[in-house]
C-alpha cells in the first residue's frame, strides 16, 4: 500500500490523470498505469456487465475479468470497482437507475 500511495502521488505531479492500480490481495496492488492491456481501461458501473475476479495460475496472481450476461457488439465492457468507503468521495457517472453516486 505504501508504494501504491507514493506511485499515484508521483503520478499527479507529473500530471498522470488517472491511475490503474488494482488490488489482488492484502499485500498486492498490480500498477498498470504505464503499461498493461487494454481491459486496465474498462470502466465502473454500480450494475455491471463483468466482475472482476483474482486466479492463480503457477503460483503467480492473474486478473479476469468475466461477462455476467451476454455482452452485445458496442456495448461497454463494465465491472464495480468495490472502492473502499473513504471519507472524500469519487463521483460515479455511471448513470445507471441503481446508480450509489460514488465509487467509493
Amino acid at each position: 500500500q505504501v508504494v501504491a500511495d507514493m506511485r499515484e502521488k508521483r503520478y499527479a505531479q507529473e500530471g498522470i490523470g488517472s491511475s490503474y492500480l488494482f488490488r489482488v490481495d492484502h499485500d498486492t496492488i498490480i500498477d498498470a498505469t504505464k503499461c498493461g492491456s487494454l481491459a486496465r481501461f474498462i470502466n465502473h458501473c454500480c450494475t455491471p456487465n463483468c466482475y472482476a475476479k483474482v486466479i492463480t495460475i503457477e503460483a503467480q496472481k492473474k486478473i479476469v475479468i468475466y461477462s455476467k450476461q451476454a455482452i452485445g457488439v458496442n456495448e461497454e465492457i463494465t465491472y464495480d470497482y468495490k472502492f473502499p468507503i473513504e471519507d472524500t468521495k469519487i463521483p460515479c457517472l455511471c448513470r445507471t437507475e441503481s446508480c450509489r453516486g460514488t465509487l467509493n
